[in-house]
This record gives structure tokens, sequence and C-alpha cells, in this order.
């Protein structure tokens, strides 16, 4: 059996390969020859070269597989004409694309987020399958624009989705700085009050996404992968620190109109220099909500699906690959 994995190259991506080949499955790829493929080196999967917006390749690499694993997406743009593009167009071109040319697919995977479902009322209230789409960002509306092509999708291929919440570990390079800031001994918590975030280790999600896209429970249903515990930040800062050997931290408490502040600064000038900026005014707003956090009772459920790496040994992990990559 074979399944195509999108966004192969990137982090998510490369953790679902590795899970796929564990699993004795034959793994093929979309991308082209100059992406970086540091992950991918040396392990037996087969590259189709080309991109999700090149008709052609689109139809080599989906007519050949028997699962496609739609990981490839934008976390950082310009503006949201070009989330949009990254995000709601590429999937509707590999939908069409296995429309056409393998309509018989066993099962499409696409990989949303937490993002869709937007930040809980509480801890009591975690974020589940049940709620209202409620996206606060660009990076939120487009990516449920994804979602809606994949449902209406639904009508004649079999599909899952997948959300994940905020996901570390190693190959990570979007939660390195945390980490960084953290051995240079500062714990930079936002706002005066504690926040709360799922926070699901790669491993896991890799596990999870594998295991919904086998299940044939599965079809037709929209899933949350993460942490079984919501963790806050300062707790998260305390234990980094700890794997580290840092004895002391200094805490330091950024008030939510400064984040909003350097953020937008930050995104203004990384749009000026024309490179998609990682921090920007809609990162603030995201980094300033009091709870991101969701229930992974449905997937528990119906998929068996458990946390098996806790945040202790996930931290730890994380920390040695760094430090063994030259990261830290």
């Amino acid at each position: 059996m074979n399944v195509l994995v999108t966004g192969a190259t990137g982090f998510v991506g490369s953790h679902v390969v590795d899970v796929l080949l564990e699993r004795g499955l034959d793994v093929s790829f979309i991308a082209r020859s100059t992406s970086k493929m540091r992950w991918l080196d040396s392990k037996p999967v087969r590259r189709v070269d080309g991109s999700l917006f090149d008709h052609t390749s689109l139809r080599e690499a989906v007519s050949q597989a028997d699962i496609v694993i739609h990981v490839a997406g934008l976390i950082a743009a310009k503006n949201e004409a070009e989330f949009l593009r990254g995000n709601r167009d590429a999937t509707q071109n590999i939908v069409d694309a296995i429309r056409t040319y393998q309509p018989n697919l066993r099962r499409f995977v696409h990989i949303s987020s937490l993002a869709v479902g937007g930040p809980s009322p509480s801890t009591a209230a975690p974020v589940d399958e049940h709620a209202p789409y409620n996206p606060i960002t660009a990076y939120g509306r487009t990516k449920m624009a994804a979602e809606k092509v994949v449902i209406e999708a639904m009508q004649d291929i079999n599909c899952t989705i997948v959300r994940p919440p905020t996901v570390y570990g190693p190959r990570d390079e979007a939660t390195l700085t945390f980490f960084q800031v953290i051995k240079a001994g500062i714990s930079p918590l936002i706002g005066f009050n504690e926040k709360s975030v799922s926070m699901v280790h790669i491993r896991d999600l890799a596990r999870g996404i594998v295991d919904a896209a086998l299940h044939e429970r599965a079809i037709g249903q929209t899933y949350y992968i993460g942490s079984e515990k919501f963790y806050s930040w300062s707790e998260i800062s305390t234990l980094t620190a700890a794997v580290m050997g840092r004895r002391r931290l200094s805490t330091i408490r950024v008030p939510h109109t400064v984040v909003l502040g350097i953020a937008g600064t930050v995104g203004f000038f990384g749009k000026l220099m024309g490179k998609p900026p990682v921090l920007d005014y809609e990162k603030g707003i995201d980094l300033i909500q009091q709870n991101w956090i969701c229930s992974t009772d449905k997937a528990k459920r119906e998929i068996g699906y458990r946390q098996e790496v806790s945040l202790n040994e996930g931290i730890t992990e994380t920390v040695v690959w760094y430090r063994a990559q030259g990261w830290l």
C-alpha cells in the first residue's frame, strides 16, 4: 500500500513519514528537487518532482497512491491572499486531482489546526469537534477554508481531518526560539494571567495521524490530536529550565499591549523585506489568548489515541536533539 505525504520535507510531514515506514508502508512524496530533504535523506521513499500547483506532477503522485496524507500548508505568509493560496487552494488542487485520477482512493487525511476552533473560554471548556468554527486570524480562517474544501469532498472521497494544537519536538524550528530564551535564563510570560495550552509531542501527533489514516471508523470524521493534560507556560518554562540545568530563571511578564506592539513592528519590517514574518500582529493576537486547549476524548474513544510522551520526556528529548544539532 502506497501512502503519499505532502509536506514530507517539513517538521510534521517528515515524522509522519517515519511512522509510516516503521509500519512497513510504501511512502512517496511530492517536492521540487530544490527542496531541503535533510530529514528524508537515505530513507526508502519515492519523490515525485513537482508541487501542489503543478497539474502533471499531481497526476503522477495521486494516481499511484492508496492513501494521501496532506500535511503541506503555510504557517507564515505576507498576507491573507498568500495564506489562502497555500492552505485552501493547494488543498483544492489535490482534492481535484484525486477526483480525476484516483477516485477509488482509500483515504484522504487533511492536517488542519486548532486555530480553526479558536481559543477556549476556560480550562473547564476545551474546544472539541462539536464546537463551531471560531478562527481569530488569517491563518485560522484559511485553514477553515481548507477544511470546508475537504468537507465538501467527503461526498465522494473517504476523508479524515486532524487538528493538532501546538506541536514540539526534534526538527522543529518554530519553537526553537522559546528553548533559546530559556537557555539564556529568561522565562517570558505573556500578560499577567496564567495561560494554558495543549501541547503535543511530534511522535504522538505523527502516530495519531497515521492511526486516523488507517482506522475505518475515522472516515468522515474530525479529530483533535493533542495532549491529554493542559499545561501552563510557567510550568513548561520551569520544566525546560530544569532539563537544561538552569537553576534560576528570571521571569519577565510582558503586557499584552507590548506584545502586540512588538509583533506588529516585527511583522511590518518582515513584510518590507519581502519575507513572510513568523511573528506579526496576528500572531500577537494568538499569543495573548488565555486558553489554547482542545479535548482528545473523541480520538481516544474512536481510534484509540493516547498521549504516550510525557511533557518531561518530550522536552528532554527535544533539548538533547537541539544540542546534538548545535541549535542550542
